[in-house]
C-alpha cells in the first residue's frame, strides 16, 4: 500500500486504506462500522466527537499526560505513517490505538524531525511548534477489535469500543489522516 497523500472519498474506503498501511488483513485490526454520534455512548462520544486533538482529550479525560509508543512506522519520499498506542504516564495503561499518515511536504523540517523521533504524540508536537492547523472529525466508528487490537488493549475480541477518523489541515490542505480507537472504558461484550 502506498503512502501517497491523496484525498479519500468514502468513509469505509478511507478507514480501510489507513488500516491497510499496517495490516494485510483488516480484520486483524477490527470490524468497523460507521455510526452517528447519537449511537455512541456518552463516555466515548465526549472523547471522540470533537474537532480537537485526541492527545488533549485523552489527557483531560484521564487526568494524566500520555506518552506515544510507536509500534510500526513506514516512510516514503513525501509521507510518513505510523501505528501507535497512547499510554497514560501515571501507570502506562493503554488508552488509545491509532494509525496516522502525514504529508511531510506541508511541515517544516523541525516538525518533521520531531515527529520521526517519536518521543511525543503528534498533537503535542503541533501545539508545541505553534503549527496553524484545523482538526476535522470525519467519521465515528463502532469497533469490534480483531485479534491484534484486542491483544493491544488486553481485551476480548467480543469487547466493543469506538473510534474516529479525522484529518488535520495545514493552510487549507489535508496534511494528516488519522484513525483513533479508544481503549474500552468498560467491558462491553457482544456475546459470550
Amino acid at each position: 500500500m502506498s503512502l501517497n497523500c491523496m484525498p479519500m472519498p468514502h468513509p469505509k474506503s478511507e478507514v480501510t486504506e489507513l488500516i491497510h498501511l499496517f495490516y494485510d488483513e483488516p480484520g486483524q485490526c477490527g470490524q468497523l462500522r460507521a455510526v452517528d454520534s447519537s449511537q455512541v455512548p456518552w463516555e466515548y462520544r465526549r472523547l471522540l466527537a470533537h474537532n480537537e486533538h485526541m492527545t488533549v482529550a485523552m489527557e483531560a479525560h484521564h487526568e494524566s499526560l500520555v506518552n506515544v509508543e510507536i509500534l510500526e512506522s513506514r516512510q516514503e519520499k513525501k509521507s510518513y505513517a505510523r501505528k501507535i498506542l497512547l499510554r497514560r504516564q501515571r501507570d502506562e495503561a493503554v488508552v488509545q490505538f491509532g494509525i496516522l499518515r502525514i504529508c511531510f511536504d506541508l511541515l517544516e523540517d523541525a516538525v518533521r524531525e520531531e515527529i520521526q523521533i517519536g518521543q511525543r504524540p503528534l498533537g503535542r508536537i503541533l501545539v508545541r511548534h505553534n503549527v496553524m492547523r484545523t482538526v476535522r472529525l470525519e467519521n465515528l466508528w463502532h469497533v469490534e477489535p480483531g485479534a491484534d487490537l484486542a491483544s493491544l488493549f488486553g481485551t476480548s475480541t467480543k469487547t466493543i469500543t469506538y473510534g474516529r477518523t479525522a484529518t488535520i489541515e495545514l493552510g487549507g490542505e489535508k496534511a494528516v489522516e488519522v484513525l483513533e480507537i479508544v481503549s474500552p472504558e468498560e467491558k462491553i461484550y457482544t456475546g459470550p
